[in-house]
């Protein structure tokens, strides 16, 4: 008898409950385990996302799952929470007990057994019985000390908000006492920045799926046609093709100067712009599917053929690419490569007349944060469940720089093996930024060519961003996109992709000129 798993159905891919998020609680414990705690005993408790409707309305948002709580059960359904006896490993599931009714409008309600079976799961219970099941476990084999229930609190260190634990059980008259919000969230925060073997499978389809769905778009859009165009034919290639229903962030199609805003796409610019003949693309989408997402950004000229403007700008974001990729491995500080994505985009701009060194060298210019004028976000970030993955800046880890560029990195932490992280350098023309370093008293004045920037202006931005996991030795790029010069423009004029010979090693792209691992998508 197959494992049970999560998929959309046909040839889609298979998520193993049992070896996905099976593992993800077995990894918890074992870790909690290794805590020099009291020798009570130990339960984690977690709440699931509750069921929302939209401001007053009885509209309902597709549910998305609350990411801790999918990370150790994949529970697809709302209102719902866990309970993990330490010791054993033992999980008990807490379902809503539905009235009759709910079958007419939502369907068959399943059983409990359904669920536990479903869910491997060692119990099933209603929510209505949460308290008196976590007393019950908090007393077993308390051997007369003290047992304690693990409830998450802690800061998002991308978001600044924090996650906070349930009030009416920190209340509870039988589970107050109890009560340790200091000990799980850093615990699982740091389960999630290492990736099992079975998630990073899953991110790397959900990877592939995204890399071939940016071809797509690439091969498809032309110019006249709207960003929001370009937009669609992602969404659809991913959904229709291999399942999955939702993008891990909301996608960015930026033409022409839209380019220059980072997170642009959202509600007040809703990738509403219509591109034009001379154009630069910058494109930045990531499919998701069962709760793991990608984040991969092309950059690409809506004419097919990158400009004089646009290819000294491309390549040097893709050398920063490919530098950092040279130094990735255990033991190296994410923001040493940070430091050495500017310094190969700024060696292009001295060289094209854009940057002066005026008697400094280009590491100087990089300790002087002018990189941070041409690339003011961060490198990358840990990626996984969110497309910002936790873990960052956790206690004891070097904590955020306060520099221009090096304040919106997303972690500094060294980097280890089975972290799974994005490469995303950039190289944008910002108004506001170019205005603050030609100003009279800026002290990057001097090393600003104010007639050459001037000629950039309205030009937008490059930026390159890939999923890799990092090995014991260097990375796996899982991103599959074309990207040298000569692949872009390849793709644009109907080329095959995936193609069948790697010209660019020196990128990682796994899986490049193998075989196909997804099923041919019908829409190509």
């Amino acid at each position: 008898m197959n494992s049970p798993f999560l998929s959309m159905g046909q040839e889609t891919y298979h998520v193993s409950l049992k070896n996905v998020f099976g593992q993800n609680r077995r990894k918890l414990c074992k870790a909690l385990q290794q805590k020099p705690v009291s020798e009570g005993n130990l339960v984690v408790y977690l709440h699931g996302g509750p069921s929302e409707t939209r401001f007053d309305s009885d509209h309902e948002p597709l549910f998305r799952q609350e990411s801790y709580f999918w990370y150790l059960t994949g529970v697809k359904e709302p209102d719902c929470a866990i309970a993990i006896d330490v010791a054993t490993q033992h999980a008990t599931l807490f379902i809503p007990n539905l009235p009759a009714s709910y079958a007419t409008i939502m369907g068959r309600i399943k059983t409990r057994e359904e669920w536990k079976e479903h869910y491997q799961v060692g119990e099933v219970l209603f929510t209505d019985d949460v308290e008196d099941t976590l007393a019950g476990m908090l007393e077993k084999r308390s051997n007369g000390t003290k047992s304690k229930l693990l409830l998450m609190k802690g800061l998002n260190s991308d978001s600044g908000k924090v996650y906070e634990p349930p009030v009416t059980i920190v209340n509870h008259e039988k589970l107050s006492s109890h009560v340790d919000v200091e000990l799980l969230f850093p615990i699982l925060a740091e389960c999630r920045v290492f990736k099992t073997a079975a998630e990073q499978g899953v991110l790397q389809f959900v990877t592939e799926v995204t890399s071939f769905a940016h071809a797509y778009v690439m091969r498809n859009m032309k110019p006249g046609m709207m960003e929001y165009q370009g937009e669609s034919l992602f969404r659809h290639y991913c959904y229709y093709n291999y399942g999955c229903r939702l993008v891990g962030y909301t996608p960015i199609c930026g033409c022409g100067p839209d380019a220059a805003v980072l997170h642009y796409g959202h509600a007040g610019e809703p990738n509403a712009r219509q591109s034009n003949v001379g154009d630069n693309c910058l494109f930045d989408m990531g499919a998701e599917y069962f709760g793991y997402g990608s984040d991969v950004t092309c950059s690409f000229p809506i004419d097919g053929v990158f400009n004089d403007r646009q290819r000294p700008i491309y390549q040097a974001v893709l050398n920063a690419q490919i530098a950092v990729y040279r130094m990735i491995k255990p033991g190296v500080s994410y923001v040493a490569c940070h430091k050495a994505a500017e310094a190969a985009i700024l060696k292009v701009l001295v060289e094209v007349g854009i940057v002066n060194l005026a008697g400094k060298t280009i590491d100087d210019l990089v300790e002087m944060r002018l990189g941070a004028v041409f690339m003011p976000h961060g490198l990358g970030h840990f990626i996984g469940i969110d497309t910002h993955d936790v873990g960052g800046y956790l206690a004891g880890h070097p904590e955020r720089s306060e520099l221009p560029g090096l304040k919106s990195l997303r972690t500094a932490r060294i980097l280890l093996e089975n972290m799974t992280l994005t490469v995303e350098p950039g190289c944008y023309f910002i108004d506001h930024l170019l205005n603050e370093a030609l100003a009279e008293g800026s002290f990057l004045k001097v090393h600003m060519n104010e007639a050459k920037v001037n000629h950039y202006r309205g030009f937008g931005g490059v930026r390159l961003e890939d999923v890799i996991v990092v090995t014991a030795d260097g990375i796996i790029n899982y991103t599959l996109c074309p990207r040298t010069i000569e692949e872009v423009e390849s793709v644009m004029a109907g080329g095959k992709w995936p193609p069948t010979e790697d010209i660019a090693p020196e990128l990682f792209r796994a899986r490049l000129t193998e075989p196909n691992p997804l099923p041919s998508p019908p829409s190509l």
